[in-house]
């Protein structure tokens, strides 16, 4: 009788080992998919795979490349090894593929045969490495980067690596190399100016190279980016699109009868989009084309006879494909039915597409779409990578769309992920999630995906979470997004708390039982909400701006502030100080943790610290975490798995 039941309780703790369960932990299983990339006649597919790393003391994110048949057939890892390959791109023949590695200690750019093999390094850089292109004929590799500072770190082993804010900016130019002499090889700096490269791209005949450029690397400066051309063999350079608006991304048409970039309004505000617009090369006026639906296009490429572009835009949870002709009508190329897509690339003979899919209750994976003929994959995606297939997916929770009106009436929307196994007409306890930016937005992308907040998990152990897409949110059109200018924290949190009204409304959410979390932009609405209202039993402010006076003279990019406020705070002392946290500090009683990068250069930690000392002479419940070496958002795998287990652990000892 003993042996027996010793045997049935090993067999239960043996079947509670095998049982799997959605924890922050297991959700890191999952890899990353990007940068798919057919090949130049569409028959192959490359994409990398990302895996999170945290055996030992190890913490890292490793990247390979993957290929496969465009039917998903002969499917192959293309790099290996401890460091990460990224950037995949055919050669023009289709024969190699290059990547972009840090295997030699630096960054630098390798190629290996398509079948396999050894990879041989092209370049031996010892400086810093972007973007890099391989000329239409081959012949040729281009590559923005930044020579190494020997002076500086020469001061740095003698103690003396001071800085001077704003002196010699570390700018990346603009760098040719020939592929047909020895390698690694020599490259020759084409560009001589003093600015910074970013986007660029080779003309059909490989003998000129569109570029962007701006004065310095710094984010805040992006906006004053411009358009010049060089002509490689002589090094002559000439400004093509020079202005106040914010002009990006260069692309010639296979014909070379037009340049295409992106263009912002004169004001070049981020709030505002841009357009789409050609530049003749032969001469004659630029035309802007018409308004994309979210005046936020992202431009993929062209079609083979250069009569349109393709380009991305998000409409409302999901990412969409369109075509836009060079005269006529934008239609769209394609619209998942269900999920949403991921960024697209163009191959290089403008033929095929490849993309990413993925759906709340499905995890993402690489796909492949021809973009004429009447063969397999045409007009229709065909999976090609088997990154997460293998991997086992426990019961989830449900996610819709669901709609309400803020305080005005205007129509609001968000997703709203129901505990697994939900029973209809239980009230369960609610996570109001919100997003950054103010202009970010929630997709339907993977709710068991590794990143800040733990979805899934969340619906395993019995929440509903409600991610709401405020006004100020992208997808909805230029006018929406423009709903926040001087109102953070006015008609945008009442659309917050009227998506929870509707919630507890559908006979979902517990009144009693709610927390609210974000991020950046939703930390600081987070910061906000508890010194509003006490209607949440726990609250977690992820790198949220709590103090705008303090935030604009300390963040990268305060040109953001000026964008939205009208100013700055000794122009609009009362338009910063309203809806500054901050000023409210002794309404708040919610239990209260903070989640900060102490590298985070975006939102200081310094805002972090300010609430959080707050909190304490109040004596609210709160508790504060820092992460070293952390930016904005955790990068290293420990750190975010960590970050997702502080959101369910808050929540569960306040909520339950």
């Amino acid at each position: 009788m003993r042996v027996a039941v010793l045997c049935t309780v090993i067999l239960a703790c043996a079947f509670a080992q095998e049982t799997k369960s959605w924890t922050p932990a297991y959700q890191m299983k999952f890899r990353g998919v990007a940068e798919v990339t057919p090949s130049p006649d569409g028959k192959r597919v490359l994409w990398t795979e990302t895996v999170a790393i945290t055996e030992g003391e190890k913490s890292e994110n490793l990247t390979h490349v993957f290929v496969a048949l465009a039917d998903g057939a002969g499917r192959l890892q293309l790099t290996r090894g401890e460091k990460s390959a990224t950037s995949p791109r055919f050669s023009p023949d289709g024969r190699w593929v290059f990547f972009a590695s840090e295997r030699s200690g630096k960054r630098n750019l390798f190629r290996i045969r398509l079948e396999g093999g050894e990879a041989e390094r092209l370049t031996d850089w010892t400086g810093t490495l972007g973007n890099y292109a391989v000329s239409n004929d081959g012949l040729q590799i281009a590559f923005a980067g930044a020579e190494e500072d020997k002076e500086l770190e020469k001061r740095k082993k003698e103690k003396l690596d001071y800085k001077v804010v704003d002196d010699k900016p570390r700018n990346q130019s603009l760098w040719v190399m020939s592929l047909a002499d020895a390698l690694p090889g020599k490259p020759k700096r084409v560009v001589q100016e003093e600015y910074h490269i970013g986007a660029f791209d080779w003309s059909p005949d490989s003998t000129r190279i569109a570029y962007e450029h701006r004065p310095r690397p710094d984010a805040d400066e992006g906006r004053l980016a411009d358009v010049a051309e060089v002509e490689v063999a002589t090094g002559k350079t000439a400004e093509i699109a020079a202005s106040t608006a914010t002009e990006t991304g260069p692309r010639y048409s296979p014909d070379s009868k037009y340049l295409l970039i992106e263009r912002s309004p004169l004001k070049a505000r981020g709030m505002d989009g841009s357009r789409i617009v050609l530049l003749p090369r032969g001469g004659g006026a630029a035309r802007e084309l018409p308004a994309s639906f979210d005046e936020n296009p992202t431009v993929i490429g062209w079609a083979p006879d250069s009569g349109s572009i393709l380009f991305s835009e998000m409409k409302r949870t999901r990412m969409v494909y369109y075509r836009m002709p060079v005269d006529g009508p934008v239609s769209v190329l394609f619209a998942p039915t269900r999920g949403t897509a991921g960024l697209a690339r163009v191959n290089a003979t403008n033929t095929h597409l490849g993309l990413s899919l993925q759906a709340p209750e499905e995890p993402v994976e690489a796909y492949v779409m021809a973009l004429r003929g009447a063969g397999p994959g045409t007009g229709k995606p065909l999976r090609v990578s088997e990154a997460n297939t293998g991997i086992e997916k426990p019961p989830m929770g449900k996610t819709e769309l669901i709609q309400w009106k803020g305080k005005d009436g205007l129509v609001v929307e968000g997703l709203l992920t129901y505990p697994a196994a939900y029973e209809k007409g239980k009230r369960v306890p609610l996570i109001l999630n919100i997003h950054g930016g103010p202009s970010g937005l929630f997709n339907e992308s993977f709710t068991g995906a590794s990143g800040l907040y733990p979805i899934a998990s969340w619906a395993a152990k019995g929440y509903a979470v409600l991610r709401p897409n405020p006004r100020g949110s992208s997808g909805y059109g230029v006018k929406f997004r423009q709903r926040v200018i001087q109102d953070w924290g006015g008609l945008d949190y009442q659309d917050l708390m009227t998506g929870v009204d509707h919630v507890i409304g559908m006979g979902v959410a517990d009144a009693e039982r709610l927390a609210v979390m974000g991020w950046s932009y939703g930390g600081y609405m987070t910061a906000w909400t508890v010194t509003q209202t006490n209607r949440f039993k726990a609250a977690v402010i992820g790198a949220g701006i709590t103090n705008h006076v303090s935030m604009y003279g300390t963040q990268d990019i305060p040109s953001v502030y000026e964008d939205y406020f009208g100013g700055t705070p000794w122009d609009l002392p009362q338009v910063y100080a309203r809806s500054s946290p901050i000023q409210f500090i002794a309404r708040a009683k919610t239990p209260t943790l903070l989640l900060h990068g102490e590298n985070d250069n975006r939102v200081p930690p310094t805002q972090a610290h300010e609430y959080y000392r707050a909190l304490k002479r109040q004596g609210v419940e709160t508790r504060m975490i820092l992460y070293p070496r952390q930016p904005h958002g955790p990068t290293e795998p420990k750190f975010v798995q960590h970050v997702m287990e502080q959101h369910l652990e808050w929540a569960e000892k306040f909520l339950r």
